[in-house]
């Protein structure tokens, strides 16, 4: 495939893995970084004579790698009602996302060889972004058996996990564990305790007894992650918890860092930014496992965040169909989307002052690219020109309406958020442009 050559100009670059907060250009070519410089003036200079340049001014506005997001629902296959691999990596590519990783529950869920590459197949033909996929750990997700690692891992599949669901039986956490040590990837663990948290819709409380519904509490949660750093602990494996929301969990995990327990953990833009009063106002749009905690949790979770206790953020995207989500608060399935929305509201944060720029970048580049094993989040030379330009100060109102996402259960619709990207390239291939706000800063050669 041919690839037109790109040089952005003038632009903040900020690219944790390099080092890199400051002014740069940036030429692209051939589908990678060719080069990135204080200025790569005379621009002439850079122009082939058999094929084109496009250079764009991005005076005023950021560019960032490629953002990573480690914890997906794409519901392919078998759910493609609530989401398809052409409509779920377009919402990606919308929100800066250029990696993405699914998750297994699906129908068929990922337990199988033949599953994992028909998927992929399909990835092939439809994705605009790049797709790795996250292998079942139990047949089934039925926490009765291990699935084949193995073989799975031949398959492509980057790390193991039976999320939405927990590991109940710790024998078979254990070996999977062992098992992740040899094939050198990580466990994701769904941090729950299924005896304590089953039949509930909201955190434990009073907003749980207002709204007249069973509540999960916080335990629920810690007494997993204890005994999930635990068998990291005894194994030596790589252990990654998905969407801590915990400050209970948030301190384990920091005190297991400095044991030296090999433990990753990401957290969720909506954990950070609501607490579990928002159900009151945003039922089933509020409704997602683990549930909103409260706001002494909340402070917890970007206390994470600023001192490097916290990994990665990741959106937990999980579509569902509008009638699935009105069937009310007890009955409705837990989960809201988040792709195109994880990057403005992190930036939220940034504008708060609660974390700085560059931080913010690399939870959503460096931190999860690390934390997966995989080969995304920079932009130095010869690296896959999977990039996001970004412009920092422009302001919207959500509406899910316009979203790429075939899902609605947005808990920010209606919101004013500030940042947002404008374009989206994956390996030298434009997949997203918001054409109209850099068409005047666009010279084309």
């Amino acid at each position: 495939m041919s690839h037109s050559d790109y040089l952005f100009t003038n632009a903040l670059l900020v690219d944790p893995g390099n080092g890199i907060f400051g002014q740069r250009d940036l030429l692209v070519r051939d589908g990678r970084v060719e080069a990135t410089a204080p200025s790569l003036a005379p621009y002439s200079e850079w122009k082939r004579p058999e094929g084109s340049l496009e250079i764009y001014d991005l005076k005023g506005m950021a560019l960032f790698p490629g953002l990573v997001d480690i914890h997906i629902h794409l519901r392919v296959p078998g759910q493609e009602h609530k989401e398809d691999l052409v409509s779920g990596t377009e919402a990606a590519a919308a929100g800066g996302f250029t990696s993405v990783l699914a998750m297994p529950n699906t129908s068929p869920c990922l337990d199988r060889s033949s599953v994992i590459r028909d998927l992929m197949k399909r990835v092939a033909s439809e994705s605009v972004v790049r797709v790795y996929p996250t292998g079942a750990i139990t047949r089934g997700q039925k926490g009765k058996s291990l699935v084949p690692m193995e073989a799975l891992r031949r398959e492509g599949v980057v790390a193991f996990s039976d999320d939405g669901r927990p590991v109940m039986d710790a024998n078979l956490a254990r070996k999977a564990m062992q098992a992740s040590v040899t094939l050198g990837c990580p466990t994701i663990s769904h941090c729950e305790d299924d005896c304590l948290a089953r039949g509930g819709a909201v955190q434990e409380g009073d907003v749980a007894e207002k709204l007249g519904v069973k509540g999960i509490p916080s335990a629920a949660e810690d007494v997993m992650t204890a005994r999930d750093l635990a068998l990291a602990w005894d194994t030596g494996a790589h252990l990654h918890l998905a969407h801590v929301s915990t400050g209970k969990s948030i301190g384990m995990i920091r005190k297991a860092k400095d044991k030296g327990i090999r433990v990753t953990a990401e957290v969720t833009p909506h954990h950070l930014v609501l607490d579990e009063s928002a159900v009151l106002e945003l039922g089933a749009n509020a409704k997602m496992n683990p549930p909103l905690r409260s706001a002494e949790d909340l402070l917890a979770l970007r206390e994470g965040l600023c001192d490097g206790t916290v990994d990665a953020v990741a959106s937990d995207h999980a579509p569902h169909h509008p009638d699935e989500k009105a069937a009310g608060l007890a009955e409705a399935p837990f989960g809201v989307i988040g792709l195109e929305t994880t990057l403005p509201v992190l930036l939220s944060l940034v504008d708060k002052e609660c974390i700085g720029l560059e931080r913010a970048v690399e939870l959503l580049t460096t931190g999860p690219a690390r934390a997966m094993g995989l080969d995304a989040g920079t932009l130095g030379a010869g690296d896959p020109a999977d990039l996001v330009i970004v412009d920092l100060n422009r302001t919207f109102r959500v509406d899910v309406s316009t979203f790429r996402s075939k899902a609605r259960n947005c808990p920010f619709d209606g919101w004013s958020l500030k940042g947002r990207a404008l374009l989206t390239m994956v390996g030298g291939q434009v997949v997203y442009e918001d054409r109209e706000p850099l068409e005047d800063r666009i010279t084309r050669g």
